[in-house]
């Protein structure tokens, strides 16, 4: 008799469990790329991706990583909570002329832990245009 008690119950909690959903953070960028354009030799290199939160629990950005020392992201200290926005800034050195392609790594607790954004233009040596 005891054994079918807890039985019942075993499987009465099983199916609550399953049946109850858990809340995740989704993220969901505006864009996932960031078009420079042609921009000059040390002009500025800031940019950011914004971001919201679509998800029903608040979304954690536990790390930004690039693709290379020449761009600097920079992560949101606090939880972005359920439909708020949030922001990524990225530094890019316009000292370096030439093509721009990098990648920018975000890691978070949202349903899709991984998202890869990227910078892409081309900066122009002042001094050789003339």
């Amino acid at each position: 008799m005891m054994k079918k008690i807890v039985l019942v119950l075993f499987i009465g909690l099983l199916g609550i469990s399953l049946n109850a959903q858990e809340k995740t953070a989704k993220i969901n960028f505006k864009s996932d790329t960031v078009d420079y354009g042609e921009i000059q030799k040390g002009s500025d290199g800031v940019r950011v991706f914004e971001f919201t939160n679509t998800g029903d629990a608040p979304l954690i950005i536990s790390k930004v990583s690039s693709s290379c020392g020449c761009t600097i992201p920079e992560k949101p200290k606090d939880p972005i909570l359920p439909g708020k926005v949030g922001k990524i800034k990225v530094k890019y050195d316009t000292n370096r002329v030439g093509a721009i392609r990098k990648a920018i790594t975000v890691i978070s607790n949202a349903d899709t832990p991984t998202t890869v954004l990227k910078i892409k233009g081309e900066v122009k040596d002042a001094a050789m245009a003339q």
